[in-house]
């Protein structure tokens, strides 16, 4: 979590540099969720539920994503989907990305559904590879397999990047074994007079799509089938991360390969990160984790906070993925909703929440000590208001204070905990080989999401609109200690007093539920409030011994 960039010194960036040295130079940002084509193996049956507008990236967060990831060594963007061409401001995004220093390739995989229409202005705004999808070369099947109509479109858009010179125009066929894995050969011979790239991809699982082992047809049985054709079929070079196995027919003007993630990962050398239309960085294909970086960057963080939270992500990549088996009943995304954890905000912030009502209610196993200071009765309280209590009314029952007379001023709080968490899980954490994954960023990410759901966590918290939140957080070595702090800012009629311990309580929180698989003896404490600023009743600072 302490990397710095250190261009002059090393010769890649290390927040894009796994634990395996692996260096990411590769970017697949998806543009929507919605398609134009409802195929089989990608969309459930029963369709999918849209991330609300609100929640997507906009083209100017989309794009400062892609300038702080290309400023720290990625040289390729692919524009992903659901279906890319169908995003109203897909030009303009791709017209921004041109402009970006050291990006080579812009690459965009499309259904090709709209890309006859589209293809001139594409090429114009800078595209410069195309990978088009297409599984079958019959009319009626290609019906039956996208439940659309449109294969003609398709053809014809394939055509249509040959002529405009795009060499090679890159074909994606998906093998499903009882649908068209008797259509091999006929996409071989495409090759033969046309310079196109036929990349067969091996059957993968994603929710809703039915996978089944036996319509699996593996990178091997493919291969044997066309090597019957063509026995003099031989390998094509390729550069080391590419995900294909490339072959070609002696002769033919294009060649073909086989994307193999399911029969031989190809782990080792991948380069790729994922950046999902809902914001939502996927360091794995096949990985259920994800870190949302739409939040970040709408609670306010800085670009160093974002390369923290993007180099502790990548660093948690694992070696490989699971294998197909149990990648088949593990929980992911919908393929469509991946574009080619933290969970999603949602079911982190309903995991957080029960977490956080288990401890309530066994609060000595978890050790969570909200120490309340002391009060003499003669003297104010610490922020100088008197004794009586704001939100009980006269017959003493629970009453939301009115804040609707109060000045709106700029006010801030920072408050802090301590998790004191003993050697063995405080190493684990601090080498992030926690089985969670990365504890420091996740409770990080966490505090800054319960900062914006106080006022629905305490019942008489005032909803507010915070300009900023941020936490923050310091390792005592010799204690196997955390130091957690948040600081909460606002421009309003009532403080953010709560939004800051509320952080930092589910920062703490957080810590505790990452590291409980190794040891329970973690000991959260010391949850307070530092300092307030703003409003009629004066500032508050906590003195250093207190």
């Amino acid at each position: 979590i302490h990397r710095r960039v250190l261009k002059d010194v090393l010769p890649f960036s290390a927040f894009l540099t796994d634990s395996f040295e692996r260096r990411h130079n590769y970017l697949r940002i998806s543009l929507t969720e919605k398609c134009n084509l409802r195929c089989q193996y990608c969309m459930p049956q029963e369709g999918v539920t849209l991330t609300p507008r609100s929640h997507l990236l906009t083209a100017e967060e989309l794009l400062m994503l892609a300038r702080l990831f290309v400023r720290e060594g990625v040289n390729k963007i692919r524009l992903t989907g659901g279906e890319p061409l169908i995003r109203p401001d897909v030009l303009h995004i791709i017209a921004e990305l041109r402009k970006l220093e050291g990006l080579k390739t812009i690459a965009v995989t499309t259904n090709g559904m709209n890309l006859t229409r589209l293809l001139p202005s594409l090429k114009k705004a800078g595209v410069n590879l195309l990978n088009i999808s297409l599984d079958t070369l019959v009319p009626a099947k290609f019906e039956f397999i996208t439940r659309r109509k449109g294969f003609h479109k398709v053809m014809e858009g394939i055509e249509k990047a040959i002529e405009m010179g795009y060499n090679p125009v890159k074909v994606n066929c998906v093998v499903m074994r009882g649908l068209n894995e008797d259509e091999l050969i006929d996409f071989v011979s495409l090759t033969e007079r046309k310079p196109l790239d036929v990349r067969f991809i091996e059957y993968m699982p994603f929710d809703g799509n039915r996978w089944n082992f036996k319509m699996m047809v593996s990178y091997q049985e493919m291969l044997d089938c066309l090597k019957q054709k063509w026995p003099n079929l031989e390998p094509a070079p390729g550069e080391e991360t590419d995900t294909a196995k490339a072959f070609r027919v002696p002769g033919f003007r294009g060649q073909l390969g086989f994307i193999t993630s399911m029969s031989e990962h190809f782990c080792g050398s991948c380069n790729r990160l994922r950046i999902t239309a809902d914001g939502n960085l996927k360091v794995c294909l096949f990985g259920n984790s994800e870190v949302s970086l739409r939040d970040c960057l709408r609670s306010g963080a800085t670009e160093e906070e974002l390369l923290h939270i993007i180099g502790a992500a990548v660093g948690r990549k694992k070696k490989q993925h699971a294998g197909m088996f149990n990648i088949s009943q593990m929980k992911n995304r919908p393929m469509i909703l991946i574009g080619g954890a933290l969970l999603s905000t949602t079911k982190f912030r309903d995991s957080t929440l029960q977490f956080a009502r288990h401890c309530h209610s066994k609060t000595p196993e978890c050790g969570f000590d909200l120490k309340i200071p002391h009060t003499d009765a003669q003297s104010s309280s610490l922020d100088g208001t008197s004794e009586q209590l704001t939100h009980t009314d006269a017959q003493g029952k629970a009453s939301m204070v009115n804040v609707g007379s109060k000045a709106v001023t700029s006010r801030t709080a920072m408050a802090c905990g301590k998790v004191i968490m003993g050697p063995k899980a405080f190493n684990l954490m601090c080498a992030n080989q926690l089985a969670k994954g990365d504890a420091l960023a996740v409770a990080q990410l966490a505090g800054i999401m319960g900062a914006k759901q106080a006022s629905s966590l305490i019942p008489l918290c005032h909803p507010l609109p915070l300009d900023h939140a941020s936490v923050s957080i310091e390792l005592l070595e010799e204690e196997h200690a955390v130091i957690v702090k948040a600081t909460c800012q606002t421009t309003g009629r009532t403080g953010v007093e709560m939004e800051a311990l509320t952080a930092v309580a589910v920062a703490t929180l957080t810590l505790y539920d990452m590291c409980k698989a190794v040891s329970h003896d973690i000991h959260i404490t010391d949850i307070k409030l530092l300092s307030k600023t703003g409003g009629q009743r004066g500032d508050f600072h906590r003195s250093p011994d207190s």
